[in-house]
């Protein structure tokens, strides 16, 4: 989820796996997967910018845990053949 503000000022978090296309008209109208409009403050390569980051964090978090389940895994494998 992108944190953003609708154009009335209200805040939203928006599932970015949702967004279709984004258009400036001058104002940033964001098209979503269903076919809903939303027109937010944000400018098209800010919203961009934050997806990046959401898709880099949300990344980074499933290799952390890939890895702490593999170190498990591993130690589990370890100890029974001890």
């Amino acid at each position: 989820m992108i944190l953003l503000k609708k154009i009335n000022n209200a805040p939203i978090a928006l599932n970015s796996d949702l967004i279709e296309f984004i258009e400036e008209t001058p104002d940033t109208v964001i098209t979503l997967t269903n076919g809903d409009k939303v027109v937010v403050h944000e400018r098209m390569a800010e919203i961009i910018d934050k997806v990046v980051e959401y898709r880099s964090l949300i990344s980074g978090s499933v290799q952390a845990a890939t890895h702490r389940r593999l170190r498990l895994v591993h130690a589990a494998s370890r100890r029974r053949r001890e």
